[in-house]
């Protein structure tokens, strides 16, 4: 194997080793794919000052997000379906990030549950990403299960209404486990490495749901569950509902408006993730950059703004934190560690990203990442 020096490396070893569906998944968007191109090149027109003969010295990307102590202002997003990527695929990055000092977030759609991650991760807290499906009972489980295995936070969805048509997908119909298909058993028959790995496991459908939703006890009752259960009825109603049932951290994740960026405010959430759902949702929204700056500058003051899409680098996680995040996210980027080599290659992701953080703040002259604000981008990037 050639050596892994960036996160592009480690989503061309992914595309070789997982099944075409689930990496599909991982890396595609919705429609015709703009707003999930803009996340990624927005951030590469964005430019940095150098700066030369700086103490350079002690230098450190420790931070806080959600007053929690962080190797550096980055966590892992809630991403569906990771243990298609690899089996047992949410323990395995919660584990990476456990190591590494950072936060995990575990997806509803997940196909480890919430205690199988708590139980491979020795009970480390981690936070858990919430949907609002129409069985309200069921969500009111899923939150006190959040509860039981000592989740830190709840991140809280409102994106997902409807989904957005996602064109791969729905091409390569998209299921878990996969179905049986002849096109799928000659694609899965090419990635040994991944079919060995899923033949060890006993987690090959949505755990988190199975056995838990009410009639819902094999893959049929799945489908047409999942089928009817993302709620287009969800309002700012739902979310103070959730608030007063749920008395941790709340993230609401999804904001890519400051109207409703000052909506987030009113209901009493300790933080908003500016996203576009990794640009899976309304094909032709502003990339995540994009949005960042408008919505720090209105409600900065007042709730945690972190971010996520588009992040490939510790250089875009420096952009980030310049233009006001307080923390970010990554999904792909692990994701494509973890095709590539399991946990060690999402240990491997949050080292390379870690390390070029490390490096581009000390090239703009920071040593500290608290101290990086918008005066290490050039006067025409500051958004």
């Amino acid at each position: 194997m050639s050596v892994i020096t960036s996160i592009e490396d480690l989503r061309l070893l992914a595309k070789k080793r997982v099944p075409r569906m689930f990496y599909d998944y991982a890396d595609a968007g919705s429609w015709t794919e703009g707003t999930y191109r803009a996340n990624e090149a927005d951030f590469q027109k964005i430019l940095l000052r150098q700066r030369v003969a700086v103490n350079l010295a002690d230098r450190s990307t420790r931070t806080r997000m959600l007053g929690q102590d962080v190797a550096m202002p980055v966590a892992i997003a809630p991403t569906g379906l990771t243990g298609m990527q690899h089996a047992d695929g949410e323990i395995l990055a919660a584990r990476a990030a456990k190591a590494f000092g950072i936060p995990f977030t575990l997806s509803t759609v997940s196909i480890c549950s919430l205690e199988d991650v708590a139980e491979g991760t020795d009970g480390h807290p981690f936070w858990f990403q919430l949907y609002v499906m129409r069985d309200r009972a069921f969500v009111e489980r899923l939150i006190d299960r959040a509860k039981a295995v000592n989740c830190s936070a709840l991140v809280l969805t409102l994106d997902l209404q409807i989904s957005g048509q996602r064109h791969k997908d729905l091409k390569n119909g998209l299921s878990a486990p996969p179905k049986l298909t002849l096109l799928n058993l000659l694609n899965m028959a090419g990635k040994p490495r991944w079919c060995m790995g899923m033949l060890g496991t006993r987690r090959h459908t949505f755990r988190n749901i199975v056995g838990h939703a009410q009639g819902v006890d094999n893959l049929a009752s799945l489908a047409e569950w999942t089928a009817r259960q993302f709620d287009p009825t969800l309002s700012w109603d739902d979310v103070a509902w959730i608030r007063k049932r749920w008395s941790g951290k709340l993230v609401l994740k999804g904001i890519q408006d400051v109207e409703d960026a000052r909506l987030a405010c009113a209901t009493g959430a300790d933080a908003l993730i500016v996203s576009n759902h990794g640009g899976r949702q309304l094909d032709g929204a502003p990339s995540s950059i994009t949005a960042l700056s408008p919505i720090v500058e209105a409600v900065g003051d007042k709730i945690e703004v972190h971010m996520d899409g588009g992040i490939r680098s510790g250089q875009d996680v420096l952009k980030a934190v310049a233009l006001g995040a307080k923390g970010t996210y990554i999904g792909r980027s692990m994701l494509y560690g973890l095709g590539a080599m399991g946990e060690a290659g999402v240990a491997k992701a949050l080292e390379i990203i870690h390390k070029e953080l490390d490096l581009t703040m000390a090239f703009c002259g920071h040593t500290d990442i608290n101290s990086v604000d918008r005066g290490i981008l050039l006067p025409t990037a500051r958004h």
